[in-house]
């Protein structure tokens, strides 16, 4: 397939750059790079995009999940902190590719595997973003369903279906209008959402006693394990799983942005909502709150949530919308020729399967653990092999028309052997040091190391290493060195 009047490189304007924000307007893009007068996200908005997908309440679950691991809540803080720099830089930097090129995430990944060969990237993608709206989606009606007890409003599972509809008929009504639709809502929303979250961490400190010290896990054997864990799952794990999404947004920054612009208004759009909310579920459950979203909103708020629940509702919502529209990309990117709002019917589908799910589970804190480590096995040696693709092997420079072309005429063929060997030995590495809850996912060198989890470390070098080595052995082969 190939697409006329593309850019030949990543630094090539075919059109006049947008000048502004041009308001609400259907996004019919598609998967095709976007054309220079149609790129008016400016930073503030793309820093807009970010943080309003991270004030959530699931983002609660980061904090409370080092508590509940046993580590205590300065040791948690500084994991939560300290890791997300990395996870959120790294971040950051795919978002500059995506500006850089103007493509979605998912066809980027062409040039790494091959046109063929990143089918299968796209589609576990597809997959994940589906499953990521149960997941949030859950947050919110147990949210929900908790407030609502709390004010003597009991439902059962009638009022269970009723508030799930309601927020899946606002999540697809914004995916379905596509970009200019997502960044508007989240330009006018987030800011007065930042507001109440402000008055809502007040009030929860002002009411929390905290505990700084106390631990659950007594020796340091115990505290490594619970330390290498939250990283992998939280402190490391959150900015790296938000990567396959980056340049599906990033794309639409105006072209005349600087590289540094468009890294610090995603890498912080990421950041600082992920570790103050971290942070606050942190120190709600370190005062006896539990691991249970509904349990800490409900035992620090009580009544006094109802007056922001709305607001509070929009961080989930900010999030799913991101995951739908994403999903699209992903699908038109595997090849699936249907409209796009059949496609996003269909995820909400499969996320009411995953919401079921959840709702079944007796340990929100374990099971959205294991949710966290499973994604990550593919996702850190997907990202390590793309960036060693673009910074070393490309130079930061793409033929963006070949990435559309049909396999057997574009110049990074059908399938690169390279890419797909690297992928599979970083998702064996990353197997190998994993631990999660459930035992299929506890691989040897971790059991052998203390239940340690360095999965999205191991899974990275491995990846990374190999295909970087296999690179410049076929470059040196070519030029006959």
């Amino acid at each position: 397939m190939s697409s006329p009047q593309l850019p030949r490189t990543t630094s090539t304007a075919n059109t006049t750059p947008a000048s502004g924000d041009t308001g609400v307007r259907f996004d019919d893009h598609g998967v095709l790079p976007i054309p220079d007068s149609k790129r008016d996200c400016s930073p503030w908005e793309l820093f807009w995009i970010w943080c309003g997908a991270n004030i959530a309440p699931i983002n609660w679950v980061l904090g409370a999940l080092g508590i509940a691991l046993g580590l205590s809540l300065i040791e948690t803080l500084i994991v939560i902190s300290v890791g997300n720099v990395f996870g959120c830089a790294v971040f950051g930097l795919f978002n500059v590719i995506g500006h850089r090129t103007a493509v979605n995430q998912m066809v980027l990944g062409r040039s790494a595997f091959g046109i063929a060969g990143a089918v299968l990237p796209a589609l576990v993608q597809g997959l994940l973003t589906m499953a990521w709206v149960g997941v949030n989606t859950w947050v919110v009606l147990d949210l929900v369903l908790a407030v609502l007890e709390e004010i003597g409003i009991q439902g059962g599972m009638e009022l269970k279906v009723v508030v799930a509809t309601a927020i899946m008929v606002i999540q697809l009504a914004l995916a379905l209008y596509g970009f200019y639709a997502i960044r508007t809502f989240e330009k006018y929303t987030v800011p007065l959402t930042i507001a109440v979250m402000v008055a809502m961490t007040v009030v929860a400190l002002a009411r929390t006693h905290l505990d700084w010290t106390a631990a659950a896990a007594p020796t340091p054997g115990q505290k490594l394990t619970a330390v290498t864990q939250l990283i992998t799952a939280i402190g490391v794990g959150w900015g790296l799983t938000w990567i396959p999404y980056a340049a599906d947004y990033s794309r639409f920054a105006r072209p005349t942005l600087r590289a540094r612009t468009v890294f610090w208004a995603s890498a912080a759009g990421m950041y600082l909502p992920t570790v103050w909310l971290a942070a606050l579920g942190a120190c709600l459950a370190s005062a006896g709150g539990g691991a249970d979203p509904s349990t800490l909103v409900v035992s620090t708020f009580g009544a006094l949530a109802v007056p922001v629940l709305v607001l509070i509702m929009h961080g989930p919502i900010a999030t799913n919308i991101l995951n739908l529209y994403s999903c699209s990309l992903a699908a038109l990117t595997v090849g699936i020729r249907i409209a796009r709002w059949k496609i996003t019917l269909f995820a909400g589908a499969v996320a009411s399967a995953v919401l079921a799910v959840f709702i079944n589970s007796s340990n929100f804190a374990h099971a959205f653990d294991n949710w966290m480590v499973s994604i990550l096995m593919w996702i850190s040696p997907w990202m390590s092999i793309l960036l060693v693709d673009y910074f070393l092997v490309r130079r930061q420079t793409f033929s963006i028309p070949d990435l559309y072309r049909d396999g057997t005429t574009s110049i990074y063929g059908k399938f690169n052997a390279r890419g797909l060997v690297s992928l599979a030995a970083g998702l064996l590495a990353g197997w190998s040091w994993q631990y999660g809850v459930v035992p299929a996912m506890q691989g040897p060198v971790a059991k052998a190391l203390g239940n340690t989890d360095f999965s999205w470390l191991s899974g990275s070098l491995v990846a990374g290493g190999i295909y970087g080595i296999l690179s410049t052995l076929a470059s040196a082969r070519r030029t006959g060195a």
